[in-house]
This record gives C-alpha cells, sequence and structure tokens, in this order.
C-alpha cells in the first residue's frame, strides 16, 4: 500500500493547531534534516533548508511538523527533563504505528524510529502527516458545529470498539504487552508515579485509592490493542465528515490488554454536560454529545463485552489522569516545560480522586 497524505492538524488545516516553535523547544534541526535525507525515500533536491512548526495543543511528548523536499512529516520525541518511568516510549510508539497502520484505517504510519541521542538530544520517530480536523472547546462549524455532536460521538465510540476487536497477530503486535495480570500491574505501576508525582503536603483522597482498586479489580473479559490514551482530542476528523474518524493520535502508551481500560478513559474525559472529568462540566461549552451511557451501550453492541465493572474502570482511569496533570504540574514547575497550560493541571487532581472514590463507592 502506497504511504498515506497527512496527520494532525496542519497550518494547511482550518484548526490552525500549528504554531512557531516555543521558545526553549526547538531541537537540532541541522541534525535531523541531515538524518532524514540519509534515510529516507526524498526526492534529490537542493530546495531550501527543512521547514518546522510545532503542534501546539500537546502537553507531554514534542511534536513538530516538519516540510523537507517538499514532503510533510510529523516528529514525535519526549519532553525534557525528568521522565516516569515507562512514560514517552517512542520505541514503542513506533513499533505499533509501523504495523497497525495495515489492519487499522485511524493510525498513522511510521516510517523511522532513531535512537541516536546525538541527533535530537532523544529517541525519536518520524511519521506521515494528516491534516483534518480535532474537537477541544468546540465542535468546529467545519465538522458541523454543535448539532453534529452525537454524529462526532458515536464516529469517535465506533473508531474506539473497531481498534479493540483488532486482533494483533494479525498486524505483528501479538508482543506488544504482557496481558497476564495486566491490570494488578498497572494499578501498582501507577501506585508508583504517584509516589514519585505526590506534592509534599499530599492530596488526602489520592492516597488511598491504589488499595481499594486492586481490592476491587474485575476479571479481565478479552485482550486487545489498547490506546492507552483515549479521549476525544486525540481523535482527527475529515472536514465535513462529522461521521468518520480518520485518525486517532499519541500511541506510546499502547500495550496489549483490557480494552475496557480504554473505555474507562474515555468517559472519564467525556463531556456530554454531566459532572466529572479532568475540568467541571460548567466551565465547559457543551459540545451536543451523546451521554456516557449511550456511548457505553453502542460499544457493549459492537464489541460484545460485558460493562457490569465499568464504574471501576472510569474510577481508575479519573486517578490515572490525577496522576498525570500531577506530573505535568511537577514539569512545568521544575522548568522542564514552557507550556504555560501545565501551570494549572494541578488544580484538577482533587477533584477527579473524589469522583473515582465516588464510583467506587457505587
Amino acid at each position: 500500500m502506497a504511504p498515506r497524505d497527512g496527520f494532525g492538524n496542519g497550518s494547511d488545516s482550518p484548526t490552525g493547531d500549528v504554531q512557531d516553535v516555543r521558545p526553549g523547544d526547538d531541537l537540532d534541526w541541522p541534525s535531523i534534516e541531515a538524518y532524514l535525507r540519509a534515510h529516507l525515500d526524498l526526492p534529490n533536491t537542493d530546495a531550501a533548508s527543512m521547514e518546522v512548526r510545532q503542534f501546539a495543543n500537546g502537553t507531554a511528548n514534542l511534536t513538530y511538523l516538519l516540510v523537507i523536499a517538499g514532503r510533510k512529516l510529523v516528529l514525535r520525541r519526549p519532553p525534557f527533563g525528568e521522565l516516569p518511568p515507562g512514560a514517552h516510549d517512542m520505541k514503542r510508539e513506533f513499533k505499533v504505528l509501523s504495523r497497525l497502520w495495515r489492519s487499522f484505517g485511524a493510525a498513522p504510519r511510521a516510517y523511522i524510529f532513531c535512537n541516536d541521542r546525538d541527533i535530537a538530544g532523544a529517541d525519536f520517530f518520524v511519521m506521515e502527516f494528516r491534516s483534518g480536523i480535532v474537537v477541544r472547546e468546540r465542535i468546529p462549524q467545519e465538522l458541523g458545529g454543535i448539532a453534529s455532536g452525537r454524529a462526532v460521538g458515536m464516529a469517535f465510540i465506533d473508531a474506539v470498539a473497531d481498534l479493540h476487536l483488532v486482533d494483533p497477530a494479525a498486524c505483528d503486535l501479538a508482543d506488544l504487552g504482557r496481558p497476564d495480570q495486566f491490570l494488578e500491574r498497572q494499578v501498582e505501576g501507577w501506585r508508583k508515579r504517584w509516589q514519585l508525582a505526590r506534592p509534599e503536603d499530599g492530596v488526602g483522597p489520592m492516597d488511598g485509592l491504589a488499595d481499594v482498586l486492586a481490592a476491587t479489580m474485575p476479571a479481565t473479559e478479552r485482550v486487545s490493542v489498547l490506546h492507552n490514551d483515549l479521549h476525544l482530542g486525540n481523535a482527527q476528523f475529515a472536514v465535513g465528515r462529522p461521521d468518520m474518524v480518520r485518525t486517532l493520535f499519541d500511541w506510546d502508551m499502547a500495550t496489549l490488554g483490557d480494552p475496557l481500560v480504554d473505555l474507562g478513559g474515555v468517559l472519564a474525559y467525556w463531556r456530554d454536560g454531566s459532572k466529572g472529568g479532568p475540568a467541571p462540566a460548567s466551565d465547559q461549552e457543551p459540545l451536543g454529545l451523546p451521554t456516557k451511557a449511550e456511548i457505553a451501550e453502542r460499544y457493549a453492541r459492537r464489541t460484545g463485552l460485558d460493562l457490569d465493572d465499568l464504574d471501576w474502570y472510569q474510577a481508575f482511569s479519573d486517578w490515572k489522569i490525577a496522576i498525570i496533570m500531577q506530573q505535568l504540574a511537577n514539569r512545568y514547575r521544575r522548568g522542564e516545560s514552557h507550556n504555560e497550560r501545565l501551570a494549572t493541571m494541578g488544580d484538577n487532581v482533587l477533584g477527579l480522586a473524589e469522583e473515582a472514590h465516588d464510583l467506587l463507592s457505587g
């Protein structure tokens, strides 16, 4: 199959998702350009030097739009500074995206991985660029506005379900993770991350959640390819097509395991006007999305999975999101990121922890 064009919201995208590179986020562009010209099949041309822009909305991994010899590419590398164990794994993301695209059309194709840290200061990989629309604070008019909210929501949950129906062996990803005792390892791994990220004065409700989650853990019904960071902001739609997800982004935490971990994450972020999520519903513009109950029912019909324990998975996701937000706030406080959006991330931790406790207590 010939490589497909495009990724993300490019400079030609109605959403205008790229910007000049933030101060402090520049890389060694001449070394990167030389490496790509040597290792990718690019036109043999003496055209002007590579053009670089930065994707504006990411909060962790650094993602750049490159234009080299007239071709648009996307470069991904970890953020600067201290990284949590197992996070921001570019080698893992490259492995997934260099294979999954053959079986799952919403996965962009990755072309090349580099572990020579003299080139970009860290591992990085390069993949295809796709232009399109990402839904963030509102549904853009290019997708039909709020009137298209139901179509957007249902298309997104269909893409999630379709990912979970992919046979890992069919796309050479049967060795992506260790599905045995997956939930146990997840809870213990995130417990350790919280211990590393925990503020000195603590966040009371957070500290006991790992014990409750471990004591009430459900049995896994199926093993699937997990994205492991699914929310509507990681999906891209073609202009005028609110009924079809074109691309899912940010696969650096992908693995094999219980697919309801992904569904729990979707629900934790879902903005249907109900209470919950990383920001209060009253602070957000309505999107016209279907309700959490409606998308869960649609997912269950499409996958055939039992959702009786769904509250546990949403509580786990609330807890995990809270930990990530504390990590991001810590990174900004240490001066390792210049992204102003990270400064207030820690303000959401308490509310997420309280919601997780509510879900676990029924």
